[in-house]
């Protein structure tokens, strides 16, 4: 559990103002990190037990009709200092934290649970991958249900009713993809999530023949080792988010510097950019490299990605086709280039990869939609 620092500032007259909050069972809306930052954001702070600081107590609705130890020793405190301790239900402390209890939602929204059993054809894996394309988009999630709003529910229902009149999922999404976009448009950057773009992790070993380190001056060789040394750095510190990244930026920087053909340094560089939304400084970094190296799986794979954020179809199938050239098991490239393909409305030619994607990636995250696409 969260705890405010003790010398938190407390929003003057806040609901949980100069409160301590203990929670007693597991709340069926919120979970405990959330229901702490409420109390927290409102003026007081939380305790994990019951002491004689404590001011209120929260019961669980799921905490049954048996006292809890935690409500025992409030009423103990309680008796030494009468109303003391405010013991409040789960509705209570959702009214004053103003959040909204899974009755009421179920109210105002639909629930998942209710769309599955009026909709049986739309799964639940289905929903998620309607999720991706921003087909629909749950109003609020608690953790006993996912809820959806009206539009949401009129777009599960047409699915539904394409489904019962013998078409496909597939075909269902296609044609409401199109009325939306005028044309069939899987958002890219929604459907890979928080996927990372390919990174070169370690350096490839000195070539000791003709023109490799053997030839080199001892000058040359040592602005070498030292760039070597400025990657390491930057590959280590880039994995983490905020200053780490801005390091590891100065160290691929510094390490180009020293060898400007140091192609993995290009490619981590030019990840940091695009992480960045620094589109144009990426796609010149990965184009960098692979004017030095044709094979580098990673700058050729990156910059499809990055040709397709900015609607340039073809050139990124090109460069997933040379991608793949290099390293045909990647599973992503595949995936990839099938996702792209069908935005050109070429479902024939993504056919293939949808297939290939399934065979490397059994359990892979987007298995099931390569299945639906791929029958």
């Amino acid at each position: 559990m969260t705890h405010a620092p003790s010398d938190a500032r407390s929003p003057a007259g806040g609901p949980f103002a100069g409160h301590v909050v203990v929670f007693s069972g597991r709340l069926a809306s919120v979970g405990r990190r959330e229901a702490t930052r409420v109390v927290e954001r409102l003026g007081g702070r939380t305790a994990p037990e019951v002491t004689a600081r404590t001011t209120m107590l929260v019961v669980a609705a799921a905490a049954g009709a048996g006292k809890s130890g935690k409500l025992r020793r409030a009423e103990e405190v309680n008796a030494r200092t009468p109303g003391q301790v405010d013991v409040v239900d789960e509705r209570e402390f959702y009214r004053l934290g103003g959040l909204q209890s899974d009755e009421t939602l179920r109210q105002l929204y639909h629930g998942l649970r209710q769309m599955r059993e009026r909709y049986p054809d739309v799964r639940e894996v289905r929903l998620r991958h309607l999720e991706k394309w921003g087909l629909v988009r749950p109003v609020v999630r608690t953790r006993a249900d996912t809820y959806y709003g009206f539009h949401d529910v009129g777009v599960v229902k047409g699915i539904q009713e394409e489904i019962a009149r013998g078409g496909s999922f597939r075909g269902a999404v296609r044609m409401l993809l199109a009325e939306r976009e005028g044309q069939l448009a899987l958002d890219f950057r929604e459907l890979h999530g928080e996927a990372q773009p390919a990174k070169v992790v370690a350096l490839p070993r000195p070539d000791g023949g003709a023109g490799g380190a053997g030839d080199r001056s001892p000058d040359v060789a040592k602005r070498a080792a030292l760039a070597a040394q400025f990657f390491r750095e930057g590959s280590d510190l880039d994995e983490r988010p905020g200053e780490g990244q801005e390091r590891a930026r100065m160290a691929y920087r510094k390490a180009l510097l020293l060898d400007p053909a140091l192609v993995p340094a290009l490619v981590n560089l030019a990840n940091i950019h695009y992480a960045r939304d620094n589109l144009v400084e990426a796609q010149a970094l990965y184009e960098r490299a692979l004017a030095l190296d044709g094979d580098c799986f990673e700058a050729a794979f990156n910059l499809g990605n990055i040709h397709h954020d900015l609607g340039r179809y073809g050139d990124a199938v090109a460069c997933y086709h040379d991608a793949l050239r290099v390293h045909g098991g990647y599973a992503d490239a595949h995936f990839y280039l099938a996702v792209t393909l069908e935005k050109m409305g070429r479902s024939a030619a993504a056919k293939p990869h949808w297939r290939t994607y399934r065979a490397l990636a059994p359990d892979g995250e987007w298995s099931d939609l390569a299945r639906e696409f791929s029958e």
